[in-house]
């Protein structure tokens, strides 16, 4: 498993984050199955989040034997300061550890949505407590939407974020004012060693309308090994992505595991070449053109 240093939070991270949203609505016995296989191939990293159905809870039982040897992360979809750190509180519970590497202030995609985090009083304030408290190590912010870069640049401007999780892939990054948008946001990233990941690495845009929904994930996933390997490669060779996160889907996790293992495998060309030639691709946001 390759791994990456975050940023100045030092820590070597298998580029590869395992994705919590998976582990919302199965069993037990099947997330069991899923960390097991993620801790066998390398990954030392686990994404979570508070809004994550079971996440948390299934990932607990875990935490006794592996805490030591992972990177934990969850997030908090709450934007007052008392709910936020009630929420942080009850995610330590479920996870049944005394400690969190990285709360993320999550799901902040819009500027309305960062000016609620970080006004007086937000959720911002009581990440600051909890670390000073000792119960968080470090802070960083994630979003969703054609807005998201562009707000997460805003975001660094306006406090230290430690990490930065946001949307990118092939189709996402054709867009002009898109490319544009991240290009900045990864330029600052760089100038504050910030550790930026991404998301959505392998969405293949929205389920259409009546589509039978075959896997997990709020948007359409790509399926294939082949387009999956291209993906992911993609993602792994653009400069200042320190790694991206796993779909939300069990069943797609092998896949990219093992796109994730033979990266480098693909020259340039042929991953161009791969997607540009997949049909139907589109943002997972829905109109390109909305927010762009």
């Amino acid at each position: 498993m390759i791994k990456r240093k975050m940023g100045r939070i030092g820590f070597d991270s298998s580029v590869l984050l395992f994705g919590g949203a998976k582990l919302g609505q199965v069993t037990q016995l099947e997330a069991d199955r899923s960390i097991a296989y993620a801790l066998e191939h390398g990954v030392n990293h686990i994404d979570t989040a508070a809004s994550y159905g079971d996440s948390e809870l299934r990932l607990g039982p875990w935490m006794a034997q592996i805490r030591d040897r992972i990177f934990l992360a969850t997030k908090t979809t709450q934007r007052g300061k008392k709910e936020a750190g009630e929420e942080i509180r009850r995610s330590l519970e479920r996870l049944q550890t005394d400690r969190l590497d990285l709360l993320q202030l999550h799901a902040v995609g819009t500027p309305d949505e960062l000016e609620l985090c970080l006004r007086e009083g937000g959720a911002l304030e009581a990440a600051l407590e909890a670390k000073a408290d000792g119960l968080v190590r470090h802070i960083g912010i994630t979003g969703h939407g054609h807005q998201a870069p562009a707000v997460h640049l805003e975001a660094l401007r306006r406090f230290p974020f430690e990490t930065v999780l946001t949307p990118f892939n092939y189709y996402l990054y054709s867009l002009p004012k898109y490319r544009e948008s991240f290009d900045a946001l990864a330029a600052e990233a760089a100038k504050q060693d910030v550790s930026l990941r991404v998301i959505k690495a392998v969405a293949k845009g929205p389920w259409a309308h009546g589509q039978e929904r075959s896997f997990a994930t709020w948007y359409e996933p790509f399926a294939s090994r082949d387009t999956i390997d291209a993906c992911v490669h993609y993602v792994l060779a653009q400069p200042g992505i320190g790694g991206f996160a796993s779909a939300g889907d069990i069943e797609l996790f092998p896949l990219i595991v093992d796109a994730v293992e033979r990266y480098g495998t693909l020259s340039a060309a042929e991953v161009m070449e791969r997607l540009a030639a997949v049909a139907g691709y589109s943002s997972p946001f829905g109109d390109a053109d909305s927010g762009v």
